[in-house]
């Protein structure tokens, strides 16, 4: 019996010691290949044209230079396109999650006639793809007069990212016991003192994934922002703006790469300031054992 427990302790510390092993590993690995591309344009942006014209292949400048930086942000306009996305992007979440939360948790806790079609209509929306509506959208919002307006790119915006929002909402909703809201109910809130008081403050964690998620929705799309701003450059937003630097030949690389920069970096922060919250939030709505 010693004998054959033996060989089984031993093939378990040698599986234990090699997960120990690699796993630092592979964590350098994906780190490398994920954040590598990000560090090179960071290098491309701060270093000068002739430099690099000289040096391609080199990664490290010999001196760093924020000239880039200046030429994107005054002169190529990014200060005024930054602020439309952070217009857009602010108003889109605040509006989807106005929304989405009373939808949600109605789809959560109440009963009604068609409660699960309903629920599952909310992703129907996702069976088109964003070209078959951008052409309807177009003609509607020009005979409104929404055309070229931040406004209609919020009001596009909030209905592309509500269904999902919904969706994620009402699974954490469904994880808060109901036994809290009754208590909230004997104590005299209503129904809606009852989501506001008790139900947000434990859905914390579920707010901020699917805030995050209609913030990067907003901050990056492109397609609708050109359907509908592209002739009002005072109203572009990032991505906008950066897809006009790409298609110009008299745009050095450099300053793209510092676009591109400036692009992504408000997404990383708000991400690594966040991640806690978002790691609880994506992982709400799981079942409990």
């Amino acid at each position: 019996m010693s004998r054959a427990v033996e060989p089984t302790m031993s093939r378990d510390r040698f599986e234990r010691g090699l997960l120990k092993v690699l796993r630092p590993v592979v964590i350098a690995f994906l780190f490398l290949i994920t954040g590598f591309p990000f560090l090179y344009m960071v290098m491309l942006s701060v270093r000068d044209i002739q430099e690099l014209i000289l040096e391609p292949g080199s990664l490290w400048p010999r001196a760093f230079t924020l000239d880039t930086y200046e030429n994107v942000l005054t002169r190529q306009g990014f200060l005024i396109f930054l602020k439309n996305s952070a217009i857009v992007s602010v108003a889109s979440v605040l509006v989807t999650l106005l929304i989405s939360i009373p939808g949600a948790y109605a789809v959560a806790r109440l009963r009604f006639f068609g409660r699960r079609q309903v629920h599952f209509l909310f992703l129907a929306v996702y069976l088109f793809p964003a070209i078959v509506l951008a052409i309807p959208l177009f003609v509607f919002f020009t005979m409104i007069g929404l055309r070229g307006s931040l406004i209609g790119l919020v009001l596009v915006y909030i209905a592309q990212t509500v269904p999902v929002t919904v969706y994620m909402l009402r699974n954490y909703f469904e994880t808060v016991p109901q036994s809290v809201e009754e208590a909230a109910a004997i104590d005299g809130c209503t129904r809606l003192s009852t989501i506001w008081r008790v139900v947000l403050p434990l859905s914390k964690p579920a707010l901020m994934a699917t805030g995050l998620y209609a913030f990067m929705i907003a901050w990056n799309e492109f397609l609708f922002a050109l359907l509908f701003l592209v002739e009002r450059r005072e109203s572009w937003t990032v991505s906008l703006g950066l897809s006009q630097l790409a298609g110009s030949i008299e745009i050095p690389t450099t300053v793209l790469m510092a676009g591109s920069v400036v692009l992504t970096l408000p997404i990383v922060i708000v991400f690594f300031a966040s991640e806690r919250l978002l790691t609880e939030g994506l992982t709400a709505g799981a079942e409990k054992g």
